[in-house]
């Protein structure tokens, strides 16, 4: 794919744009049912989005050939990925409120570092015990609403939920490198086998009566935006991009439109202390996303 630096920024703001509507979609949706059946939704729609990619691709052979042959290692990684993470992370956006649960995840590539040291045998680098210390300097103080002296968390549980999704992600992505896949088809793959442990067993505990057509439209988005095209057009502007670096910084972006979103459409009050720690954490990601220059 010959290389187009203004086409990668292109859908790499429209992918930056979609991510920040999302924490508004999880409060919305979660406004009238549970995690459970917010997850099965969405995760039912981003399997129907990311198939028919697949299909406008014309790699549904492909698809079939790893369904196959790989079809046991993709049940097991959806229990982890979409299951075990988004039921998490839901969970903790079902007890926080979003803005401050959404910082609180943009931790991932924190724990991703700290993970990747530990399985991986990686070399942490200087510059990333600065990330991390102040990445979690920024969750203590949107958890303590900065409060740090006091340590006195608004809620214990959903900050220690928002903390574990962001492991669980870490660990997919850990597992997710050593699996040679598409990663549309293996997004797609796992999606469906989510989509089959989930369907039956949220019908069995919850059903779907009494959720508002709100709610479900909320769902659907989330599905569609958060877990299916915009991962594809974050691809496409990564495979586009002549600096990577460059697109990757994008992203942090994202989290500042979201509290503005959260603010005007949900009506959460923003706390001066949730945006410090968003500055903590984003500091903290940028240095660590530094690259030494070349003589």
């Amino acid at each position: 794919m010959e290389k187009n630096q203004h086409r990668a920024i292109q859908y790499a703001l429209i992918a930056v744009l979609l991510w920040s509507t999302v924490a508004t979609a999880f409060k919305l949706a979660l406004s009238s049912m549970s995690p459970m059946q917010l997850l099965t939704i969405a995760s039912v729609s981003s399997f129907t989005i990311l198939f028919l990619v697949i299909l406008l691709t014309k790699r549904q052979q492909e698809l079939l050939i790893i369904l196959k042959t790989k079809w046991k290692r993709f049940a097991l990684f959806s229990l982890l990925n979409p299951v075990a993470y988004y039921l998490v992370l839901f969970s903790a956006y079902d007890r926080l409120p979003a803005s401050q649960a959404q910082p609180l995840n943009y931790t991932w590539a924190i724990a991703l570092t700290l993970m990747s040291a530990i399985f991986l045998g990686q070399k942490i680098r200087v510059k990333d015990w600065l990330a991390c210390g102040l990445g979690y300097l920024g969750v203590l103080v949107i958890a303590t609403k900065g409060q740090l002296l006091d340590l006195t968390f608004t809620d214990g549980i959903g900050v220690a939920l928002a903390l574990i999704s962001t492991f669980l992600w870490a660990s997919y992505w850990i597992l997710n490198t050593k699996i040679k896949t598409d990663p549309i088809i293996s997004v797609c793959l796992c999606f469906l086998f989510g989509s089959i442990w989930l369907v039956p067993l949220t019908q069995y505990l919850y059903g779907f009566n009494d959720i508002t057509s709100v709610s479900i439209l909320a769902a659907v988005y989330v599905g569609v935006f958060e877990m299916g095209v915009t991962f594809v057009f974050w691809l496409m502007a990564m495979r586009y991009a002549e600096n990577t670096s460059m697109i990757s910084n994008l992203i942090f972006i994202s989290p500042f439109i979201s509290l503005l979103l959260l603010h005007f459409i949900v009506g959460e009050e923003i706390f001066i202390s949730t945006v410090l720690g968003l500055l903590f954490i984003v500091i903290g990601l940028l240095i660590q996303n530094v690259k030494k220059k070349q003589h």
